[in-house]
């Protein structure tokens, strides 16, 4: 990894801590309450926003193409905003660009699923953790902060709305679709 893509990649995950951190401590205007619980959120969001575009870099490297992350500052911008003002987690950060003449619909199928599949699996590992834990010290609460951070990601990104994961997952099987989206909406509830 190149030392700019690293440094955007590592800045996006700071902002879109303060996002969610912010939406979670109730916006911009409760201050203990997002400095309580920022350092929690940094883990989900480490997880969650972090491993997921890793997941689509490595797994389009693995198909042959070439593979980055990219920031959008707009994206960052408008994180931001939302979280402050409405209490709202817009995660449009930035993404993995993958540049390939030779993917079939089923590799850029299955590099979109690779995002909200990983956040999938860890919202399961997390919410495990944090039920066994319970949430009244201070790892089982950011277990279960993690397990929220990433099915919410798990679900945003699998909307079936161009650029978003879910519409090139779609395309390619819909069947598939349906059970990551509906994976990352209702499991954590059963959890």
């Amino acid at each position: 990894m190149e030392e700019r893509e690293r440094n955007e990649l590592l800045i996006s995950w700071a902002t879109i801590s303060v996002a969610f951190a912010w939406a979670f401590g109730g916006g911009l205007f409760h201050f203990g309450e997002f400095f309580r619980i920022l350092p929690m959120v940094m883990l989900g969001t480490a997880t969650g926003f972090i491993v997921h575009e890793l997941a689509h870099k490595y797994v389009a490297i693995h198909f042959g193409a070439h593979a980055e992350y990219r920031l959008w500052q707009y994206g960052l911008a408008m994180a931001l905003g939302a979280a402050a003002l409405f209490g709202v987690i817009i995660a449009a950060p930035g993404a993995v660009y993958i540049y390939s003449d030779t993917l079939s619909r089923k590799q850029n199928g299955l590099i979109s699923l690779a995002g909200p599949l990983t956040n999938i699996v860890l919202g399961i590992i997390f919410a495990v953790a944090a039920g066994f834990l319970g949430t009244q010290d201070l790892v089982g609460l950011t277990f279960a902060f993690t397990a929220r951070i990433n099915f919410s990601l798990a679900t945003f990104n699998l909307i079936p709305i161009f650029p978003l994961d879910g519409s090139k997952v779609f395309a390619w099987h819909p069947v598939i679709w349906a059970a990551a989206i509906a994976s990352a909406f209702f499991l954590p509830g059963f959890l």
